[in-house]
């Protein structure tokens, strides 16, 4: 939540979820506007952040990923091809220019 509130503070428009089931609501209503989708490996609900950010590649391609973990370091196969990872513990400037240099990117 904390990366949500440095992310709307650096001037980007933020839609939250509490887990990829509600991600995937949320993407089904505003993939369109959608140009990032950051989330955690560790996450409740039925899938983790690896599978959600699969999921999301196969339906909405044009949304770029970022994948977070303290605890697991994802080897590159594990990644979807429009994806980074960042390790945690990331600071607040790290988080906003990876989201810049994915939306100017991709």
């Amino acid at each position: 939540m904390a990366a949500a509130d440095d992310l709307q503070d650096a001037g980007f428009h933020v839609l939250e979820a509490a887990n990829a089931d509600v991600a995937l609501a949320v993407l089904e209503a505003y993939s369109d506007d959608v140009r990032v989708l950051f989330t955690d490996i560790d996450m409740p609900g039925s899938m983790n952040g690896l599978d959600l950010a699969e999921s999301v590649q196969q339906r909405w391609p044009h949304i770029s990923l970022l994948i977070s973990s303290a605890y697991h370091r994802p080897h590159s196969g594990q990644i979807p091809d429009e994806g980074r990872f960042m390790p945690k513990p990331y600071s607040s400037e790290d988080v906003v220019q990876q989201i810049r240099e994915l939306m100017t990117s991709h």
